[in-house]
Order: C-alpha cells, then sequence, then structure tokens
C-alpha cells in the first residue's frame, strides 16, 4: 500500500483487514508531520501503537445513536520516508536510516519503473515464498542481541536479526553489524529539544561542577547551530524560567552554591543538592547525562568538548566556557567567541640541521654542542675562521671560535 496521503479512517481500515495487511508505504511524511502541517493525532497514535504485534485502538463505529466501540488492529509494517525528522515517539519505534543527498561523483545505475518493476517483484515473490517456508522456526527464534542493544531497540531489532540468522550465510554478521552502527547513529542523534538541551550542557560545563545560570545561558546562546537564542515563533532566546521547565522533566533544578571566587551564586551543579529539614534535595544534570546521553567515550571525546555524542559536528564551533579566575581561551569578556585563538608572535623559520659529521670530526664542535651552540642561518660567516659554519654568532665569532678561544685561555 504506496500512499502519499491517506486519512485516518482509511489507514485504519486498510490495517483491520488481518487478511490481507497490507505494508504501508508511507512518501512524503513531513507533509503530514513536518512543521508547517497541522496535528494528526490519530495517525501518529496508529503508527505508535503498530510498531507491536497485538496492539489494537478502538473507535465508536455507528450512525447516529446506534454507536458501537469497535477496535481496529493496529499492527502492520510501515516505511516512511520524508523530509526533516519525524515526531520522537514515532523515531523511537522505527528502524531510522539517514540518507543524503547523491553526490557528483557517486554513479549509481538509474532506476527505470518499467524497466526494474519486473525485477522487483520477482524478489518479492521469492521472499514471499521463502517467509512463507520459514514462518514456523522464526515464530520461536530467540536471536542473540548485539551488547548494548537493550529494550525498545532490541525488541525493534529481534525480529530483523532473526530473519537473518534463518538466511545464514554472511547476513547474521551484516544484520548485527547494521543493527549496532544504527542503534548506535540514533543514540547520537539530536532527538528531542530536551536530549539537545542535556547534551550541550554537557559540553558547556567542560570539567567545572556547578555553573550560574547567566553563564550557562550565555554560553548556549552562543552556540553557532543551537536553537538556544531563538526559540519558539517568536524567536526568543532561552531564559533562565524556560531552562528551569525544560530541565524539570528530568528531575534537575537550579540551587545556589558557593563559587570559591565569586562567592553564593545560583545556578546547575553535576551532582546536585542532599536534602534537609528545611529544604528538599536538588537533582543535578550529572544524573541526566548517564541516563539520557550516550557515555563519553562513546564518540563524544571527553567533558568539556563540544563533540558530543549527539552533535559530534559542533566540535569547531562550540564555546568554551568562562572563568573569571582563568582564561577563557577567546577574544570576547563572555568566551562566547567561537573563533579560534590566535597570537601576535610570528612563525618562527625553520633552522638547519648541523653539518654531518662534524660533531664527530671537530671535539671544539662537540663540546660547543654540550654548551648550548644552536643552529642558524648557514649563510653568517665567523669572523675569526671564514667559515660558513651554520652556527650562532656572538660579537662577529661563532661558537666554535668562541670556545676554542676560551679554552686557550684557560691553558
Amino acid at each position: 500500500m504506496h500512499a502519499v496521503n491517506a486519512t485516518p479512517a482509511a489507514l485504519f481500515r486498510s490495517v483491520k483487514d488481518l487478511a490481507h495487511r497490507p505494508t504501508i508505504l508511507f512518501d512524503e511524511i513531513d507533509t503530514v508531520f513536518g512543521p508547517k502541517a497541522k496535528e494528526n493525532e490519530e495517525i501518529r497514535g496508529l503508527l505508535n501503537a503498530g510498531h507491536r504485534r497485538g496492539a489494537v485502538a478502538y473507535r465508536c463505529v455507528g450512525e447516529g445513536t446506534n454507536q458501537r466501540v469497535e477496535p481496529f488492529p493496529a499492527y502492520a509494517a510501515v516505511a516512511l520516508a520524508g523530509l526533516g525528522d519525524l515526531p520522537d515517539t514515532i523515531l523511537s519505534r522505527s528502524v531510522v536510516i539517514r540518507m543524503r543527498r547523491r553526490a557528483p561523483h557517486e554513479r549509481v545505475e538509474p532506476f527505470r519503473r518499467r524497466a526494474h518493476a519486473p525485477q522487483g517483484h520477482l524478489l518479492r515473490d521469492r521472499l514471499a515464498e521463502w517467509a512463507a517456508a520459514a514462518t514456523e522456526d522464526l515464530s520461536g527464534a530467540w536471536p542473540a542481541m548485539p551488547d548494548g542493544i537493550t529494550d525498545r531497540p532490541a525488541d525493534l531489532w529481534e525480529p530483523l536479526l532473526a530473519v537473518a540468522d534463518a538466511a545464514g550465510g554472511g547476513w547474521p554478521g551484516r544484520a548485527h553489524a547494521a543493527c549496532v552502527a544504527l542503534v548506535r547513529a540514533q543514540s547520537t542523534d539530536s532527538g528531542s529539544l530536551g536530549v539537545r538541551l542535556l547534551a550541550d550542557l554537557r559540553a558547556v560545563f567542560g570539567n567545572a561542577d556547578a555553573l550560574p545560570t547567566e553563564t550557562i545561558l550565555k554560553q548556549l546562546h552562543g552556540i553557532e547551530d543551537g536553537p538556544w537564542a531563538e526559540l519558539g515563533k517568536q524567536c526568543k532566546p532561552l531564559d533562565s524560567r524556560g531552562l528551569a521547565r525544560r530541565l524539570k522533566p528530568y528531575s534537575v533544578g537550579p540551587h545556589q552554591f558557593r563559587d570559591p571566587v565569586a562567592g553564593k551564586q545560583r545556578g546547575y551543579s553535576v551532582a546536585g543538592t542532599e536534602g534537609t529539614d528545611s529544604s528538599p534535595a536538588v537533582g543535578g544534570l550529572g544524573d541526566a547525562w548517564a541516563r539520557y546521553l550516550p557515555p563519553l567515550g562513546q564518540g563524544s571525546g571527553t567533558r568539556g568538548t563540544a563533540g558530543t555524542a549527539e552533535h559530534p559536528d559542533r566540535s569547531a564551533t562550540m564555546p568554551g566556557v568562562p572563568n573569571e579566575d582563568r582564561c577563557t581561551g577567546t577574544s570576547s569578556p563572555s568566551g562566547t567567541d567561537t573563533k579560534p585563538a590566535t597570537s601576535a608572535v610570528p612563525d618562527v623559520p625553520d633552522v638547519p640541521d648541523p653539518p654531518a659529521g662534524d660533531a664527530d670530526d671537530d671535539p671544539a664542535l662537540a663540546a660547543a654542542l654540550e654548551l648550548g651552540a644552536a643552529p642558524t642561518d648557514p649563510s653568517v660567516v665567523c669572523e675569526d675562521c671564514g667559515q660558513s659554519s651554520g652556527w650562532s654568532l656572538l660579537d662577529g665569532r661563532c661558537r666554535r671560535c668562541q670556545f676554542t678561544g676560551r679554552r686557550a685561555a684557560a691553558s
């Protein structure tokens, strides 16, 4: 069932037909869930429930006052294609494959429906025949899951890995590699705006244990590709109330802490606070990072590095965290300058190597080397020996002649 637009009623009734349950190919899904599309909670609910066998949706069916509640099976295979992102509830129930525009140097055979459709139909028929013969074996299969694949990703990939194991050959290895790669890629995606905020905060904090709210907001606003400087339809920057509201679902809140330099501050910390008789405990960011973000070792760099797992391509633009008692490493007082730090010191020219064999053949030169003689321009000529030794001069004499003279005077 190939659709670019379908009403909820049409989808419900199509999936309900158990004898001819379709595989739904939903193209241009961004027109259904994109930013300019209206809310489609009916379709979203059907797709959310349909990833698990046995799920049903209940609707009232009938005319006028003669209504009855009827269950509609929601389970069906679905492939969605579109531009941009889909709702989080759908992405978390999907195997996500990010696609990119083909580059000019990437050559593929042009697809022509009239020429290639018969080949696709032949492959479809062969797969259907194989699946019918393997259904009984697959129904009781328990494939081994790769390390780290648990919870919902395991539910999604279990039937695919079972099919690969039944196919044999190189398919089990390829399926396991694809499982690990795609699950990891999806876990490092921004996902929701809340997860994006946690990832950006982990980069902003760096090695700090606590930061004032004002400092955190300055850093978030300075992220070049971040949404925090222009949020919502009114494009207003994230403020302290918005920050607290977005972190509340993760059990993270602001609290007072004492900074060794600035004194008493109000902001956020990694550890949070312990509860007392007069004040409840306040959750810290460390627990939220551990629960919702991949470990720093999985391609996210070290703590304080902008190349987080959620956004690894921002490592070149993330600003450093300012600190009043340390250099910010930027050219702006707030520490939000994203340009690389530069210096007014000119480049040091390359220095030539000393002439090969001189130190071995000349004991004076070997001793001069031990005294710290430094190589310099080979074109420089010593006033005493008239040779272009390529060694630093002092008062017009090379270090070798200086050393020889000092040795003769001492004797």
